[in-house]
């Protein structure tokens, strides 16, 4: 039987590495996340999960907030997502070119002061503390 030309391809092509292993999928500011930790500390019902590539920080079983990468993600909810991504060094997050609607990326430099991470936290929580628990 032949060789498969798929096959060949792969194992003669050694430089080209799969997506998945070309950075660590699970990769995130391990110190953002001890401060994201230490504001969530207070509260009963919190949980972490690793996923998206990073941490998630549920709050009684609904996603809150989390790292990815360098960055901080809020679920701020749809109503406020509109209004938060005015906000300077703030983006969509968007992981599969499907834009997460009620989420928020907020950039490093707009985390640098613990009143500016506060904040985005609190609201995150709000949002999570919003819908019934799991």
């Amino acid at each position: 039987m032949p060789p498969d030309p798929q096959m060949q391809f792969r194992q003669a092509d050694r430089t080209d590495i799969p997506f998945h292993q070309a950075r660590d999928p699970m990769a995130f500011d391990e110190k953002l996340a001890t401060r994201v930790r230490a504001h969530l500390s207070r509260r009963k019902g919190v949980a972490e999960r690793k996923m998206f590539g990073g941490i998630i920080f549920m709050l009684h079983g609904n996603m809150c907030c989390g790292v990815h990468r360098d960055a901080l993600i809020a679920r701020v909810g749809p109503e406020e997502a509109g209004q938060a991504l005015k906000e300077p060094h703030t983006r969509v997050f968007d992981l599969t070119g499907r834009p997460m609607k009620a989420w928020v990326l907020v950039e490093p430099s707009a985390l640098a002061a613990g009143a500016q991470l506060e904040k985005w936290v609190r609201r995150a929580a709000k949002y999570a503390s919003s819908l019934p628990p799991k």
